[in-house]
């Protein structure tokens, strides 16, 4: 009988204490990360509209922003696939091939900055870079307001969407736009973001020793906040560098930008959320495999060699921030005119920087 007592004691103890234990990890993941919000958050001072958020999504799909008419956001950021285009680089204008993999749009709007070296403050400059560049869209500014002016449908909708300007339809006014549709693109309500709202069952066993180990082993000190990740600059190899088919040596990431010495082959770290959709990984898009990134990760960032069942657990965590993607119903976009530049021929080239 007290042998019975003694084991229900214990089984009682273990209830109460395993509440305990999950409200501890709990508050430690709410210390370093956030739920995404199903709100749209503010945007700098660009205030966002109906009609600014609109004309932003057709810009967005438009190909006729490029200069071949095949080339649209989309092609690079495609939100029927999380967000990018699942290549290892992107093929651009004249079939070149880019020089880096092209990060997700879904939520880069909470990012410190954009582009793997962080060279555009926001999504604004962001949306002006790829027009322009020759590995990309291969267009000008002055092209892109031609060919919007020249569509009486457009021209009536950036009036409707910068009111009070005289002249509405300019190239910076096209990057304000499409930042404003971009910051649209959220992804709330992933599992992970309900366990961080208070449900406890949201994620599984092995989920939540993924989670844990991801705190435990540091992790978090790159890849934290509503992002996790995106919101700050490290070395790739930090303890020890990728071989040359992971981490090219003639990409210094942000050194490019800042000239700076100490920050060759620093790069932005990436953003995890809607991770298991955005294969190919890394800046060279060189590995397929969430697993395999993870291994890479620990070696080169974390020194040190996680076990394979802590690799399956961070690995299934990542799994869980996979966020209720958004619903977009592809534009009609305004007819051309007789006026409407024409597209201009695609010449083969090869890879270039940008």
């Amino acid at each position: 009988m007290n042998h019975v007592l003694r084991v229900f004691s214990a089984l009682c103890a273990l209830w109460v204490l395993q509440p305990a234990h999950a409200d501890d990890l709990l508050d430690r993941a709410k210390q370093l990360f956030e739920p995404i919000p199903a709100s749209i958050p503010k945007v700098g001072d660009n205030v966002l509209s109906p009609e600014k958020v609109d004309l932003g999504k057709k810009l967005f799909f438009d190909p006729r922003l490029s200069a071949s008419g095949l080339i649209s956001c989309n092609t690079c950021h495609n939100l029927g696939m999380g967000g990018d285009d699942n290549l290892e680089t992107s093929i651009g204008h004249g079939w070149a091939k880019g020089p880096r993999n092209a990060p997700t749009v879904l939520n880069a709007v909470f990012n410190i900055a954009q582009f793997w070296d962080g060279r555009a403050e926001d999504l604004k400059s962001q949306a002006k870079g790829p027009i322009q560049a020759g590995v990309e869209m291969a267009n000008r500014p002055e092209r892109v307001v031609a060919t919007l002016k020249s569509m009486p449908e457009y021209v009536e909708q950036f009036r409707k969407a910068f009111p009070g300007q005289a002249d509405p339809v300019t190239f910076d006014n096209v990057a304000v736009a499409i930042e404003a549709f971009e910051a649209t693109l959220l992804t709330p309500d992933s599992r992970f973001d309900r366990f961080l709202e208070g449900d406890a069952q949201a994620l599984s066993d092995q989920e939540k020793q993924g989670l844990r180990v991801f705190m435990d082993k540091g992790c978090a000190g790159c890849h934290g906040g509503i992002n996790l990740g995106g919101n700050g600059y490290h070395p790739f190899g930090v303890v020890k560098r990728p071989g040359a088919e992971i981490l090219p040596p003639d990409d210094k990431g942000r050194y490019q930008v800042t000239k700076t010495a100490t920050d060759a082959y620093v790069f932005r770290s990436p953003p995890l959320r809607n991770v298991a959709l955005t294969a190919p990984y890394f800046h060279s898009g060189k590995v397929w495999d969430l697993r395999q990134a993870v291994a890479i990760m620990s070696s080169s960032q974390l020194g040190q060699e996680l076990s394979e069942s802590e690799i399956d657990a961070i690995t299934a965590f990542l799994r869980t921030l996979t966020g209720r993607q958004p619903r977009i119903e592809y534009p009609i976009l305004p007819v051309e005119s007789p006026t409407t530049p024409r597209p201009q021929p695609m010449t083969r080239r090869g890879p270039s920087g940008h």
